[in-house]
């Protein structure tokens, strides 16, 4: 099976109900195409002159994909913007920002490419059971794209007071995702960690070269650069490790209360995670009542399973639930809330659109469908795959 052959084989519209009642926000329905949001908004700041922090968003779009979502301008232009991997059109005003709770949900039309006519007949058969039992809600691997090769998160260190480890790991570590000047920068801090002139001396112009250079004039000041690093960018790393303790959370609840003969385990870019294909009605009562919240020192949690879950999948990452809280700087902290642990796909279709243009011999499925915010597609695709092979 192939998945976002083209962008357009891969299309996300935000669904909202934003008031445009008027303010100094402008509003606008931001398409894109092969660019991640991170990389819009900035292309967006750059041509327009406009701080990044007067540019609200709601969601982080997929980069290899169609995809169309809302976003304000604290006294923004009111006229659209065109270039060639986006298009912000002009909306109307608010009298705020567009957050991520202002989003209701998201509509996914996706094509499934490259499939047997077994395959695809699979899928098909597949459709009612996942209407009616639904997908565990767990983030996808576009939520740990700032992993390295160690596959160590930089929030991890950071909770423990590590600065140095997190700045080398935002600063140093390879990434698959890294473009080649990324990759060229890297090697050099790698190569001269701890020569700060020479490692000043030998970059090019660049935010890293700006840590660097604040290191040469206080070389172990781990601290102090750690938080000179872009304040976005640690909310995502935060976030990140976050949402992977919250997947093993929720890894850890399944495989308590489902048979283990009636769960595989499909690999996700962090950790092996279980899925079911149908459940008895006593654990779909249940975990279709099931919210878990977001773990962090913030939570308060009376004695019982859920904390002693928690405690148990966190310290398996050397942490206790306490200890996940960053002391500086102050601008950073984890979320506060709660996911719910299965979802359901509202207004689901399938169809067999016949043979794949892009692979002789092949079929290819289209599907449509509806998430709840922060609910992932691609984990839905996996669910109907897994089985596959």
């Amino acid at each position: 099976m192939k998945l976002k052959s083209l962008p357009e084989d891969f299309e996300v519209e935000e669904l909202s109900d934003f008031p445009l009642a008027g303010g100094q926000f402008a509003v606008y329905l931001l398409t894109k195409r092969s660019i991640g949001t991170p990389e819009a908004i900035t292309a967006i700041s750059e041509r327009w002159n406009i701080p990044r922090r007067a540019i609200g968003y709601g969601g982080l779009k997929d980069k290899h994909a169609m995809t169309r979502q809302w976003v304000t301008i604290q006294r923004g232009p009111r006229r659209d913007l065109r270039e060639d991997s986006l298009s912000l059109i002009y909306q109307g005003q608010a009298n705020r920002h567009f957050g991520p709770h202002d989003i209701a949900a998201n509509r996914f039309h996706i094509v499934m490419r490259n499939l047997t006519e077994v395959a695809a007949q699979k899928i098909l058969s597949e459709r009612d059971s996942l209407a009616e039992f639904g997908i565990p809600n767990y983030y996808d691997d576009q939520r740990f794209g700032s992993i390295g090769e160690s596959g160590e998160f930089i929030a991890r260190p950071w909770c423990q007071g590590n600065y140095e480890r997190a700045l080398w790991l935002a600063l140093a570590e390879p990434n698959s995702h890294d473009r080649p000047n990324d990759r060229d920068e890297k090697e050099i801090i790698r190569r001269l960690w701890g020569e700060w002139d020479e490692c000043k001396a030998t970059l090019r112009k660049s935010s890293r070269r700006s840590i660097i250079t604040y290191l040469v004039d206080h070389p172990v000041r781990f601290r102090e650069a750690f938080a000179l690093l872009r304040q976005d960018m640690r909310s995502l790393w935060l976030a990140a490790f976050q949402s992977d303790l919250w997947n093993r959370c929720l890894a850890a609840r399944l495989r308590q209360q489902i048979d283990a003969e009636a769960l595989w385990s499909v690999p996700l870019a962090t950790s092996d995670v279980p899925f079911f294909k149908t459940l008895t009605d006593n654990q779909t009562a249940e975990l279709n009542q099931l919210t878990l919240p977001l773990p962090s020192a913030r939570l308060h949690l009376e004695a019982g399973p859920i904390l002693d879950l928690y405690e148990q999948v966190i310290g398996e990452q050397g942490l206790s639930l306490r200890e996940l809280r960053v002391k500086y700087p102050r601008d950073s902290f984890f979320s506060k809330g709660e996911r719910l642990a299965i979802v359901k796909p509202s207004d689901l279709r399938i169809d067999l659109s016949g043979n794949d243009d892009l692979n002789d011999g092949r079929q290819r499925l289209t599907l449509q469908f509806v998430l709840p915010r922060g609910s992932y597609a691609t984990i839905l695709i996996k669910r109907f795959t897994a089985l596959q092979s």
